[in-house]
């Protein structure tokens, strides 16, 4: 059989928010467990452009390939999507190739998932507040997976473009706020979902059991959350070896990691029990397999 060519409408028609997230907790538990064959990416910035190509390969359990992303942060002037992907995908007993895909929803999707195992497990259980700092394709595809681990009795919006977050609140009837401070002031649960380069969310608005979870800033040199936001907080990644070459949050701040999100969802390292937590999410390969994957059941059964 040739291999198969699944467009964005494709893959939209096939995976479903609510069967990825356990699918991503279960990949990151094994990628923690030493399950998951995985190198961390390898990045090549593009000459004459502000953006860079990678190239994220992983084995999991009966498929293997890699996602090839680029990221260009101005696409968005140009009426484009900031990432553009397409994941490649062999059988892992033969090395025949299976499917060629596209990945850019796939990792819109993955990625919110992923907040939402996050967020199951490390907000506190009494959080009613929900303040989400950017506006646009990942805070609509963070609303629909938080919406399926916590209700939350309010929740709020904040832009570096002011319209941008009216419109949202519109869209999903929220509340749009006026300054990142005013939406983090009193939230439990804080997203980070901007390009951003520097940070747009300070320490002193969050409080002292505050969960953040920090998606934009993938980079060395970039950061969306201050230094006071990171230091004294529990800080989860998905993988410590991506942590340490790609995390602008943390090495810039000099924070160290307290554990892998597959440590705690297998009870390697207890959940933190007090206290701030930042989760860093940088996008692993595996989440991107784990996400191929159902698509691929799902055209099966077709």
């Amino acid at each position: 059989m040739p291999p198969l060519f699944l467009d964005e409408a494709a893959v939209r028609a096939a995976l479903r928010m609510e069967d990825l997230i356990p699918a991503i907790a279960e990949a990151l538990s094994e990628l923690s467990a030493g399950a998951v064959p995985q190198p961390v990416r390898s990045v090549l910035p593009v000459p004459g452009q502000p953006g860079w190509f990678g190239v994220m390969p992983a084995i999991y359990r009966d498929i293997m390939g890699a996602k090839m992303v680029a990221f260009y942060p101005e696409n968005g002037a140009r009426g484009l999507h900031t990432h553009l992907a397409m994941i490649q995908i062999f059988r892992t007993d033969t090395g025949e190739p299976l499917a060629v895909m596209d990945g850019r929803l796939i990792t819109e999707m993955r990625t919110a998932a992923a907040s939402a195992v996050a967020v199951k497990l490390l907000a506190p259980p009494e959080a009613a507040v929900l303040a989400i700092l950017g506006s646009g394709i990942q805070a609509r595809s963070h609303l629909e997976a938080l919406g399926l681990v916590r209700k939350f009795r309010e929740i709020r919006c904040w832009s570096r473009t002011a319209t941008h977050a009216q419109a949202l609140a519109a869209e999903e009837n929220i509340v749009a706020m006026d300054s990142a401070e005013a939406a983090v002031r009193g939230a439990d649960v804080v997203l980070t979902l901007t390009s951003s380069a520097e940070p747009i969310l300070r320490g002193e608005w969050l409080g002292p059991r505050s969960c953040v979870i920090a998606v934009g800033a993938v980079g060395p040199t970039r950061r969306e959350l201050d230094t006071e936001a990171v230091r004294g907080a529990s800080v989860i990644v998905e993988s410590r070896a991506a942590a340490v070459l790609e995390s602008g949050d943390i090495l810039l701040a000099g924070a160290s990691v307290y554990a892998e999100i597959g440590e705690l969802l297998t009870g390697k390292v207890p959940v933190p029990a007090a206290g701030r937590v930042v989760y860093k999410s940088l996008g692993v390969a595996v989440e991107d397999l784990a996400a191929a994957r159902l698509v691929l059941q799902k055209q099966k059964k077709a």
